[in-house]
């Protein structure tokens, strides 16, 4: 499979720049733990509040999909919590998952799977009675708006001639790339493909790739797709959920955290009812469905 150049891939980060206090407060993350007072301001960060305590603060691990239905959730919660500060790092759910495993301080993991999650608990970093499904995810095929390519010929479209290169996630550590792969070989586009899907780090960066031309087409997640970044940027044919596992997307709050009343407090939102009417709006569906 190919990969994109190094070239490409700083060309990509340029739309979601690291800023120095960004790197900081990462910094101060780590060397504080979970719970501990911190800087606010990083780009991926949220101040939030809470019941408990003033002051008391929490680190999120959140797979990418979530990042601009997140927003929302954290402005509002932030609305109704003023105690509790919120900070959130997204990226791939197995790379979290790894990092969670060697003891990263992160109070809260919210998984694009539930599978990450309960392997976190087998090894008695979290308790059983904290796991959380927040919602199902779905996967798209999409193009931006200046593509001649019919994005309505489905899986179709991508065995087309014209098309160089399809960007997936990277099926190791990200179960929307996992959804991906499972929907090009069940649909018999697979082995014609494989020589021409880019791989991203997460299903974030895939989307990068198709926006910014380092991809024709891109499977990604229905939740960017709907996102301000993307709605009017591109089209999109969402993938029947028959090709692919369901992404029952879910969470746990760590034994390591510090704060576990504004974990708890936070996970109650999540999964509630103004929580799931933002994670809604995003295309995802109810757990309970």
């Amino acid at each position: 499979m190919n990969s994109v150049s190094s070239k490409q891939r700083r060309s990509h980060m340029r739309h979601f720049p690291v800023r120095l206090p960004q790197a900081l407060a990462l910094l101060l993350f780590f060397a504080l733990g979970c719970g501990q007072a911190a800087k606010p301001g990083s780009r991926e960060s949220v101040d939030q509040s809470s019941e408990p305590p003033a002051g008391e603060n929490i680190w999120v691990a959140a797979a990418s999909d979530l990042r601009f239905a997140m927003e929302e959730i954290l402005s509002e919660f932030r609305r109704l919590h003023p105690e509790i500060q919120v900070e959130v790092t997204y990226g791939s759910s197995g790379n979290f998952y790894t990092q969670l495993s060697n003891q990263a301080p992160y109070c809260v993991y919210l998984s694009a799977d539930i599978d990450y999650p309960r392997k976190l608990i087998e090894q008695g970093l979290a308790e059983k009675e904290t796991e959380f499904a927040y919602g199902i995810g779905h996967l798209v095929v999409w193009i931006p708006n200046e593509s001649k390519l019919d994005v309505e010929r489905g899986m179709e479209l991508l065995s087309d001639p014209a098309i160089r290169n399809i960007a997936i996630a990277n099926p190791k550590h990200a179960p929307y790339g996992r959804a991906a792969e499972a929907a090009l070989k069940k649909s018999g586009h697979y082995e014609h493909v494989k020589s021409r899907l880019v791989l991203g780090d997460s299903i974030s960066q895939t989307a990068q790739f198709v926006q910014t031309g380092a991809a024709d087409v891109g499977l990604i997640a229905l939740s960017l797709a709907l996102s301000p970044a993307m709605t009017d940027k591109g089209r999109f044919w969402k993938v029947p959920q028959e090709m692919y596992p369901p992404l029952i997307q879910g969470g746990i709050i760590m034994k390591s955290a510090k704060s576990p009343k504004a974990a708890q407090a936070y996970r109650k939102f999540l999964i509630g009812e103004a929580g799931q009417a933002i994670l809604k709006k995003y295309g995802f569906d109810s757990p309970d469905k």
